[in-house]
């Protein structure tokens, strides 16, 4: 890739797990009552067809990542395991008496924080007291986020009997200096083994995260975290970059000098070569930042147009419907977007009044369920088409006038009723969505709300 085009394109913009992006919410508009009217008439249509989607945040961890972006409490107190889980039950039970019936669970994932932060008595506990309001869908998809240096045997056995065969673990870069620069000190033996066990037990998608663009990193420290990888070779893969969001995310992401991160450039270099590395050892490119092995459920979403892309990322797992529990967690009815309380705090206050824990929301327009399909499909499947008249809107004009230096760049085909992004221009999906994104450049956004696109 030329340096001209990274320098041209390497601009702030979303990373678009939705649309609208969470900045450009109405919350004006926005009501619960206006929430639950939207999570009616998505249970009606989608829970019998399709069920539901759950995400469960999990927010403790024992020590501050200074590279995470997530909302987390840092705390080695482990007697607050049991007042969040009796509260996340109390959550839940309030969508349980709204749906009416038991919902249908497809997909369910365990985020956080650091989900293996709790035990794994209190994890099957949290877990039984879900399902006892539920029924669970025949091929349904469970995952869990690991963290290689506190993920027992007993976590994975546990959560294994419970019905999950998907776990991701964290590796970011095995190299020690970058591992002091993001406080995240992890072996890679660690790794060996939870990733082994999980293999032995019986988990049939483990997948590893690896992160480049970190403070101190180097080309030559991606190739070594991929050349340790290849001792293992997980499933799936997801090396994405480090967004560098200090203005949000506060001190957490001030623990090294800006002088520390490399250029855009040297950025670029970075996803090149691992990605070069990665399909050298049989990883086929899905979506944005994620790489997937042919017997992976992510890889054959993609074979068959199937994949779908929601607050947990990409996913095999299509619902139309995905309710957050615990703090901070972003529920999508499809119709609406609703948020809840960030801090600990706030969340059990809300629930000790019998109240859903949101703060804000969006409901969506026709317009934005419009514009949605459209980055849904470019994000997922790399085109997108209006030859149905569902999926044009009176803006198309001017998206097309905004995408003509992507294709005189050569890296979008345009034609009569359709878009291509082809492989010169997968690394610039970001920027062929934000053409489609309406709200952003109508509300001309502030540079600081989103790391850079490349």
């Amino acid at each position: 890739m030329s340096s001209k085009l990274v320098n041209k394109y390497n601009i702030p913009g979303p990373r678009y797990t939705s649309y609208p992006t969470v900045p450009y919410w109405d919350e004006s508009s926005f009501s619960k009552e206006k929430w639950l009217d939207s999570v009616s008439a998505s249970y009606q249509e989608s829970n019998g067809s399709e069920g539901i989607s759950l995400y469960i945040h999990l927010p403790f961890c024992e020590s501050l990542c200074t590279f995470c972006g997530c909302n987390k409490r840092i705390t080695k107190r482990h007697e607050v395991e049991t007042p969040y889980i009796d509260y996340v039950l109390k959550e839940w039970q309030l969508y349980y008496d709204h749906f009416k019936t038991k919902p249908i669970i497809k997909e369910l994932h365990l985020g956080g924080g650091t989900p293996t932060f709790f035990s794994p008595e209190n994890l099957e506990r949290l877990l039984k007291g879900i399902f006892s309001k539920a029924e669970i869908a025949q091929e349904h998809e469970f995952s869990f986020e690991g963290h290689p240096n506190n993920t027992t045997r007993e976590h994975l056995q546990t959560l294994y009997n419970l019905g999950f065969r998907r776990v991701s673990f964290g590796v970011q870069d095995y190299n020690l200096e970058v591992q002091k620069a993001i406080h995240r000190i992890q072996p890679f033996d660690n790794v060996k083994y939870v990733t082994e066990t999980a293999r032995e037990i019986g988990y049939t998608s483990i997948g590893h995260d690896i992160i480049f663009g970190l403070p101190l990193q180097s080309i030559v420290h991606v190739k070594e975290t991929i050349e340790k990888t290849k001792q293992l070779k997980p499933d799936r893969i997801a090396f994405y970059s480090y967004a560098h969001v200090p203005w949000i995310k506060g001190n957490g992401q001030r623990g090294f000098s800006e002088n520390d991160l490399p250029t855009a450039s040297v950025k670029r270099q970075q996803y090149e070569l691992g990605k070069q590395l990665l399909s050298d050892l049989g990883y086929h490119e899905i979506g944005m930042d994620h790489f997937a092995l042919p017997t992976d459920t992510l890889y054959k979403a993609t074979e068959s147009k199937t994949l779908h892309r929601n607050f947990m990322g990409y996913t095999a797992s299509k619902t139309q419907m995905m309710i957050g529990l615990g703090v901070s967690s972003i529920s999508d009815s499809w119709y609406g977007f609703a948020q809840n309380a960030k801090d600990i705090k706030t969340y059990y206050n809300y629930l000790d009044q019998n109240e859903l824990p949101v703060f804000r929301g969006h409901i969506l327009t026709h317009e934005d369920l419009v514009i949605r399909k459209h980055i849904l499909n470019l994000m997922c499947q790399f085109e997108t088409s209006w030859t149905n008249q569902d999926l044009y809107c009176n803006e198309i004009p001017d998206v097309l006038i905004k995408l003509k230096p992507l294709e005189d760049d050569g890296l979008i085909e345009i034609n009569a009723k359709q878009i291509l992004i082809n492989e010169k221009g997968k690394p610039f999906v970001r920027n062929v969505c934000m053409a489609f994104d309406l709200l952003l450049q109508r509300k001309q956004p502030n540079s600081q709300l989103f790391s850079m696109t490349i």
